[in-house]
């Protein structure tokens, strides 16, 4: 019988215990060269930032000091002078306003003005102007008078505008409804209905406008309208005690008897 002899494997150097202790080590010798690293950055700054507080500064402009007493008084303002009126000129139409009379040629005078035609005859005056037309009206009018009485007219309301008033204007219905003519047409045709006319009455109490607001057949409008004119009885709309110029819807019925 025979006897085999097996070596023993020698135990391997570098193992887990050799790593785990490489890993401490760089890691501990990472760390110092990572420390001297930001040691030696801060003291360069710190170095640099002296050496370039030590560089000598831009020289500073000189400060100047002011005593309040020794400024100079403000200088007066000085009124400038008006400025010259201006020149009065008189200007207007040489010609005359009026009807010329016929003369013969020998009484003619030499200086005698034209009459006034009629682009100049709104601007010119019974005596003519200076022989100057700049466009305006003769000097020699005399505004100073009466002049031209100008009617202003009240502006009328839209239909559909909204007046406030304290009392809306007046009339009495029975007697408007008497003044309603029916129409032949519509007679014959055996036609009734209700009509609604919308008028505008002014501070005076007369009618300035109508419309026809609602119908029930074209052939009694204006019949409806003539009565409204023809009544002479409205009493105006008061707002503020003072009346004034409203509109109102004033119905009206048609039937045959």
């Amino acid at each position: 019988m025979s006897v085999k002899v097996v070596p023993i494997p020698q135990r391997n150097e570098y193992g887990a215990l050799e790593l785990k202790t490489y890993i401490n080590k760089s890691t501990i010798r990472g760390f110092l060269i990572t420390a001297s690293l930001l040691l030696l950055f801060l003291i360069y700054h710190l170095i640099s930032g002296s050496i370039a507080g030590k560089e000598e500064a831009p020289p500073l402009a000189p400060i100047a000091k002011l005593d309040l007493i020794s400024l100079d008084a403000p200088a007066e303002e000085i009124e400038a002078p008006p400025p010259p009126a201006p020149e009065q000129i008189v200007a207007g139409p040489a010609a005359r306003a009026g009807t010329p009379t016929p003369i013969p040629d020998a009484e003619i005078a030499p200086d005698l003005q034209d009459f006034a035609d009629m682009d100049v005859l709104d601007r010119a005056s019974a005596e003519g102007g200076d022989g100057i037309d700049m466009g305006d009206f003769a000097g020699n009018i005399d505004w100073e008078g009466e002049g031209v009485k100008v009617e202003t007219r009240e502006a009328e309301p839209d239909p559909d505008e909204f007046v406030p008033v304290e009392k809306q204007p007046g009339m009495d219905i029975a007697e408007l409804q008497k003044l309603v003519e029916y129409p032949k047409l519509a007679k014959e045709a055996g036609v009734e209905g209700r009509v609604i006319v919308k008028a505008l009455i002014d501070a005076n109490g007369k009618v300035r406008r109508t419309l026809v607001e609602y119908t029930d057949n074209s052939l009694l409008n204006q019949a409806a309208i003539d009565a409204i004119k023809n009544y002479k009885n409205f009493t105006p709309a008061i707002q503020n005690n003072k009346p004034v110029m409203v509109w109102i819807s004033i119905p009206l019925r048609f039937k045959l008897r």
